[in-house]
């Protein structure tokens, strides 16, 4: 009257398959979002650009060539700007300063994000209320006056820039690792490495750090851009860095002044300032929807 149920044929192949693990899984799921594999690659190309253009090129970002606010051309891809210097070289290496500017901003707010999250809610108590209402109070001063005023105290710079950028920049990512670090500590293998006398830092490390990767790798993604859009922003203010340098945000604030004579001196470092932002964040969503916390094993 009762007959086995089991597998169908067809899918005796996929259950003898090894198991995946879950960051191969994640690769997968993300290589298959179209948008954010074509935000990968067009972050590969600019960075390519960036690295090779200036030095491949017969001009100089900084090189007065005598024909000034001259069309794109063949002789000149992007014009020429109101010196006579050539934009598309300028461009390229004003990537390097955008992208060099963006990518160390976050890197300091993932550093001090990361520890601060993890150390406030791995110890909790009163440490934790301590920490987070520094949080509290930096978080409700304005962003960009902080930035400003920041940047009009000290000199303009790479390194007053990015001080600047940095300087609350990390607090978005310490709340989000704190919210993760409440939800992992209480799981069995941190508790049984407590147990066995491991300490906060080896927890941190080996266990909390691991495991809010997901979150952390999706913030960082988004951290960039914001800082790149920061810098062109304050930049485009005049509070970027020191001439002959260039930086997108340099360039569109030069751009802006001869927009009815030359527009394209403000079109190519517009264009590209939107398509980066576009791009990270691009691999931003696909990070976040590939790293779906229902696979997590």
């Amino acid at each position: 009257m009762f007959t086995v149920v089991g597998p169908r044929l067809e899918e005796g192949d996929k259950l003898a398959k090894k198991p995946v693990s879950f960051w191969k899984e994640v690769f997968l799921r993300f290589t298959q979002n179209k948008l954010a594999v074509t935000g990968v690659i067009i972050l590969f190309l600019i960075t390519l650009f960036a690295i090779f253009v200036p030095e491949l090129s017969q001009y100089s970002y900084r090189d007065q060539l005598g024909v000034y606010n001259a069309a794109p051309s063949k002789e000149h891809w992007f014009g020429t700007d109101d010196l006579g210097r050539d934009i598309f070289v300028r461009v390229w290496f004003g990537a390097r300063i955008s992208l060099f500017i963006g990518i160390t901003a976050a890197i300091i707010d993932l550093i001090i994000g990361v520890l601060w999250g993890s150390i406030s809610g791995l110890i909790g108590g009163r440490v934790d209320d301590i920490m987070m209402r520094i949080v509290d109070i930096l978080s409700a001063i304005p962003y960009l006056l902080v930035v400003i005023i920041l940047l009009v105290v000290m000199e303009q710079g790479l390194l007053p820039m990015i001080i600047a950028l940095s300087i609350t920049g990390w607090i978005n990512m310490a709340r989000i690792v704190r919210g993760e670090v409440l939800s992992i500590k209480n799981r069995e293998f941190v508790l049984a490495s407590r147990t066995l006398g491991a300490r906060n830092w080896h927890l941190i490390i080996r266990h909390i750090i691991p495991n809010a990767l997901g979150a952390i790798l999706v913030t960082m993604t988004l951290t960039i851009p914001s800082a790149i859009f920061t810098e062109s922003f304050l930049s485009f203010l005049g509070l970027g860095v020191n001439q002959p340098i260039a930086s997108w945000g340099t360039m569109a604030s030069e751009g802006m002044g001869g927009l009815r004579v030359a527009p394209w001196r403000l079109f190519f470092p517009a264009f590209l300032i939107s398509l980066t932002i576009f791009a990270f964040n691009a691999v931003g969503d696909g990070l976040r929807d590939a790293l779906d916390p229902k696979l997590r094993k």
